[in-house]
């Protein structure tokens, strides 16, 4: 009770009501009496656990914002709590009660800021967007960065564990942002990238005449990076000596340059990352599992960019926008085929694939529009392993009953080999019949008031004459470009925009 009638009179002297439980219980009563802003809710209670008070709170009062405080439990306790709903945590004893009053106000202005419709974006937009962490409309990447915004202004360390090319080093960069620390450095280090005596180097630093080629004294990323946050990128590269020395810097805070004696001292964050299973790497014992716990106080999993699909289109124009900032000129747009061709690819090397896709796509753009043909061949490949791409669509439809109209034009479709041994009538029969059914399904269609398939792009229409003009002509570009009512020179240039040869 000593807490409650700190706050009481913390609290009262604000202006605010306050009301207060000694157990579970009592807490569950006066939720029935009647509702409130703010609830701090110690995790060790007589009766109860304190989370599931908070669930308990939650789900009478959702509008209830809840601080947690924690004196007996783990940080993991404390962010759980977090993923489970609460507003913040506070450690106890309570060193700076300003601090207190100020995490109070904040929670209260949240609530109200909820109830009365406001606040649309969340109070971490603009630092994502400062950091250049673009992190779309997924429920699941909304909380993670969410709790990620609220660990960040705890002086705890951080994994992120995630597939390559899933952005950790952006989330560790907005991490660093969000924090207290956000004045000072931020130094990225990948751990792969070096071998075991320079990465002792590039992270102690070194005395002059410590190793051949040390020619003068040189300060280690740990001490350049003092006060400030350090990500340790692919952590699971680390050799079992380097890791030896990381673990004594994170429980003593102290190190020594490579050929030093000197002790030096140093207050860095650690972020550390990997796309490596740690865990089952330290049954392995290729990493300690001492170093793995001091890392893994916080852990975010960044989910692949397979499981976040929705995200694709929002990704695709921020990288149109950014790679036009560079060229200085107008981002081409997306056309309808393609975008659904990179909703449906895999992505194996996430964000940072889609990326280097797009840079590409544009480079190979002349035109205002980004086509299925300006992909790479690896994508279209993996998507269309026999190269059909006309008829992949259909292919990838279910399965339909045979004696129905569609259930036979997908068994002609099934044995389209069988279609080079009609006669040359019955082809020419078949093509325009296919083309006048294809009319007549497109005004069924709008006769029953249906959504057709969305449509092309003017390009892609273009781009699919050329190619029907060519066949038609059998590559002879003067005739093509008769048929089609343009010059030659305009045809070549067209056919180098839209990437079609005469193959």
């Amino acid at each position: 009770m000593e807490v409650g009638t700190f706050f009481r009179r913390l609290l009262e002297r604000k202006g605010y009501r306050v009301k207060v439980a000694a157990s579970g219980a009592e807490a569950v009563r006066a939720l029935d009496e009647q509702q409130y802003q703010v609830a701090m809710v110690d995790l060790k209670l007589p009766d109860a656990n304190g989370l599931s008070l908070l669930q308990e709170i939650k789900n009478r009062q959702p509008g209830c914002e809840v601080i947690i405080m924690t004196g007996y439990s783990t940080t993991k306790t404390a962010v759980k709590a977090i993923q489970l709903g609460a507003f913040d945590y506070i450690d106890k004893p309570f060193e700076d009660i300003a601090e207190v009053e100020d995490l109070i106000d904040k929670a209260c202005d949240y609530g109200k800021s909820l109830q009365h419709g406001a606040g649309t974006q969340p109070e971490w937009f603009n630092t994502a967007a400062k950091a250049g962490f673009l992190v779309g409309g997924t429920a699941k990447m909304f909380k993670m960065v969410s709790i990620a915004d609220k660990i960040a202004k705890k002086n705890i360390n951080v994994l992120i564990q995630g597939e390559t090319g899933t952005g950790k080093e952006v989330l560790a960069r907005f991490i660093h942002a969000a924090s207290n620390r956000s004045d000072m450095l931020f130094i990225p280090v990948n751990c792969g990238a070096f071998p075991e005596n320079l990465l002792e180097s590039e992270l102690f630093g070194h005395e002059k005449g410590a190793f051949t080629g040390a020619s003068s004294q040189r300060r280690g990323i740990f001490e350049l990076a003092d006060r400030g946050t350090l990500f340790l990128d692919e952590i699971g590269e680390a050799s079992l000596s380097i890791q030896v020395k990381l673990l004594r810097v994170l429980e003593t805070g102290e190190f020594l340059r490579v050929g030093g004696e000197k002790t030096i001292h140093t207050d860095v964050r650690i972020v550390a990352a990997t796309n490596i299973d740690l865990e089952q790497a330290v049954r392995d014992k290729l990493f300690r599992e001492d170093l793995f716990y001091r890392l893994d106080v916080v852990r975010f999993e960044l989910p692949p960019l397979r499981e976040r699909r929705e995200d694709i289109p929002l990704l695709v124009k921020h990288f149109l926008k950014r790679n036009s900032e560079f060229a200085d000129k107008e981002p081409p747009q997306v056309s309808g085929e393609t975008m659904r061709l990179l909703m449906e690819y895999s992505w194996p090397g996430n964000i940072r694939e889609l990326a280097n896709t797009i840079d590409q796509a544009v480079a190979l753009c002349d035109g205002p529009v980004i086509l299925p043909n300006h992909l790479s061949d690896k994508i279209m490949n993996s998507l269309f392993p026999q190269n059909n791409w006309q008829t992949a669509d259909i292919n990838a439809a279910d399965n339909v009953p045979a004696n129905t109209i569609n259930g036979q034009l997908q068994n002609l479709l099934d044995h389209r080999e069988g279609l080079v041994s009609m006669s040359p009538e019955e082809l020419l029969i078949a093509h325009r019949l296919v083309r006048a059914i294809d009319s007549a399904i497109g005004e069924a269609i709008d006769t029953r008031k249906l959504p057709r398939p969305e449509p092309p792009a003017l390009q892609e229409v273009e781009a699919r004459a050329i190619r029907d003009a060519l066949s038609y002509h059998r590559g002879n570009v003067t005739s093509a470009s008769r048929s089609l009512g343009i010059g030659r020179n305009t045809l070549y240039r067209k056919m180098k925009e839209y990437n079609i040869d005469l193959n």
